[in-house]
């Protein structure tokens, strides 16, 4: 009897040694990890000097990785942004210029690439390009702009499900469960969109009321008189006159109350919030503010719900790194965290974007990549956001395709390479939208070249070593004569090379 025991436990672990031989190793490839918010302005962010909120998620990529100084974007504007990511390529060049545009998800995006080689790739969450994705195995995303409270995801057989919660735990819970679910035989390529932090900038319950015990100082340039610059004199993106008491601030609630975001609200969420905001709505009905006493108010509320809402953003990052740890995945997986552009905290007294001014084309880029990149790095070079396609090609062992304008990464992070680009180029195309002028330009490490165009044919130059909030146009003032040429000349390289039709045309116009 023990004979045969002997006999059929030996056979036992003979087959499952067999099975074990048998069975294929978990892929060696490096895993990519792309995470990208809306309008999370870099000015809000701990690893970039900010002091206005803690942001321990975001910091712990600084920590374990880089921070990207001088990171920009092509195009300041939410679809755009993100096409401009997935193609490498200015929106010149993938064709989806603004958000009234449909995004051709047919064109070459680089996770179409990766999913030949074996990536499984993956979008959840915010998605906005007006079309069904492309390229990717499995995706669940908000449509349109999606909603802060009960949002739906849009799932892959057609279906729209409605969830319950809050959208940024649920856009993490959903990019977990894939993550359980995926075949760990493939690398892989995940995509995680957040809504947050864009307008209207409703906050978890449990963050409401967490910055309202401070003051934040007004920035230097609050009360800007816009002096020698159409453009910006013509916007209608101010604290002052643009953001809405009901709408943005949530009070006086005869007025509107974010409309379908609150109203997607269940009863227990309405009660919470409603006990916040009606408190917050007493007390400003009490003060009877107006003049510059009410624009400072307005200010104070916005910064305290947009930080508040940008307080889940980055405790859903922190909790998305560890369970990365937890998996056992953070060693071979690339994170690269962004923003589809940078966004005005009151500088200039606007919110918004969509200008070239800096807080609105420079972007947060933190950078996690374990074994390459030394912990603590900060790098200066100038990088854009159609670099990330490129780089995630050559990490996957591909070329970028020619097409491909952005550049990869990965020298920089290696150390390979420290000479970056001697210009970052930028056109914003949508005319209309909050009164901003179209226009394009580039900028150097020094210098900032814009020239507006379709409402305003207006040119615009900043020395940005002497003049870092950009308040003192430049254009054909003493003494800059040969630098503004020279800028001029290299603006017309760019448009050429990045097959910028538009931008071109109206160069040859002027003779340049």
């Amino acid at each position: 009897m023990y004979r045969k025991l002997n006999l059929i436990l030996c056979a036992s672990v003979l087959l499952f040694g067999q099975a074990q031989a048998q069975k294929k190793p978990k892929s060696t490839k490096p895993n990519i990890l792309i995470i990208i918010s809306d309008d999370h302005a870099f000015q809000t962010i701990g690893a970039y000097g900010s002091s206005l909120m803690p942001t321990p998620g975001i910091d712990r990529l600084a920590k374990e990785g880089a921070v990207m100084q001088n990171a920009f974007v092509s195009n300041s504007i939410c679809g755009p942004s993100r096409a401009c990511l997935l193609t490498g390529k200015h929106s010149a060049a993938n064709g989806f210029k603004d958000n009234h545009s449909k995004f051709d998800a047919s064109q070459d995006i680089f996770v179409r690439r990766l999913q030949g080689v074996g990536y499984q790739t993956a979008w959840i969450g915010k998605w906005h390009l007006e079309t069904e994705p492309q390229g990717l195995d499995y995706w669940e995303i908000l449509p349109g702009q999606g909603h802060y409270y009960n949002p739906d995801f849009l799932q892959m057989d057609g279906s729209s499900k409605r969830k319950e919660g809050y959208v940024t735990d649920l856009t993490t819970q959903a990019a977990e469960e894939w993550l359980e679910t995926r075949n760990e035989d493939k690398p892989f390529c995940l995509i995680v969109g957040h809504k947050a932090t864009h307008r209207v900038w409703m906050p978890d319950l449990q963050d409401l009321g967490g910055f309202d015990t401070t003051t934040f100082p007004l920035p230097s340039n609050f009360y800007d008189n816009y002096e020698n610059r159409y453009a910006a004199s013509q916007q209608d993106m101010s604290i002052e006159k643009t953001l809405r008491l009901g709408y943005d601030l949530k009070v006086m609630q005869d007025l509107d109350r974010g409309r379908e975001n609150y109203t997607r609200m269940n009863a227990e969420q309405k009660r919470v919030y409603d006990r916040y905001y009606q408190t917050v709505e007493k007390d400003f009905i009490s003060k009877n503010l107006s003049g510059k006493e009410l624009t400072e108010w307005k200010y104070q509320r916005y910064m305290r719900d947009y930080l508040s809402t940008a307080a889940s953003l980055d405790r859903n990052i922190g909790g998305l790194l560890n369970y990365m740890d937890k998996k056992g995945l953070t060693d071979n997986t690339l994170v690269i965290y962004l923003s589809d552009q940078g966004f005005y905290m009151g500088e200039h007294g606007w919110f918004d974007k969509r200008f070239m001014y800096e807080e609105s084309l420079k972007t947060p880029m933190l950078v996690r990549y374990p074994g390459v990149i030394k912990p603590g790095t900060v790098h200066h070079e100038m990088v854009m956001n159609i670099d990330i396609a490129p780089t995630a090609l050559e990490l996957a062992g591909l070329t970028p395709s020619k097409e491909i304008q952005g550049k990869s990464m990965l020298p920089l992070f290696k150390g390979i390479e420290k000479k970056s680009r001697d210009a970052v180029y930028y056109h914003y195309f949508e005319f209309g939208e909050h009164n901003v002028i179209p226009h394009f330009g580039i900028r150097t490490d020094r210098y900032k070249l814009i020239r507006f165009y379709r409402g305003a044919d207006k040119w615009e130059l900043y020395d940005l070593e002497k003049d870092q909030k950009e308040m003192k146009n430049l254009i054909d003032a003493p003494g800059y004569a040969e630098i503004q040429a020279t800028l001029v000349k290299k603006l017309k390289e760019l448009t050429v090379r990045f097959k910028d039709v538009e931008a071109e045309m109206i160069l040859d116009q002027e003779g340049i």
